[in-house]
């Protein structure tokens, strides 16, 4: 299961006005254990974006990222982290700055 040390959260803003609901970007600095293949020495964040629709809520789109040299990691979550990760975005939507 995934481990968020810390986050940030912002609302992304659409000038156009193209998608319904709010949307939002969430930066998460991920806790791994050494043993999960996803680990790494330099650290690894997640780069969520996160729909608003009320009760339709949803991920849009997460990449992983190793912290200090910002390189893409191409890893796919599990379901039940996946559903854990929205619960999370839900629970944080209007801490945004």
């Amino acid at each position: 299961m995934l481990t968020i040390k810390e986050y940030s959260v912002e609302l992304v803003k659409d000038p156009f006005g193209i998608l319904t609901g709010r949307r939002f970007e969430f930066v998460c600095d991920l806790e791994v254990p050494e043993e999960d293949e996803l680990y790494s020495e330099k650290g690894i964040y997640l780069r969520v974006i996160f729909l608003d629709e009320g009760e339709a809520s949803r991920i849009v789109k997460y990449d992983f990222y190793e912290r200090t040299t910002d390189q893409y990691l191409d890893f796919d979550m599990e379901a039940e982290e996946e559903e854990w990760l929205t619960a999370f975005c839900k629970e944080h939507l209007d801490e945004e700055v």
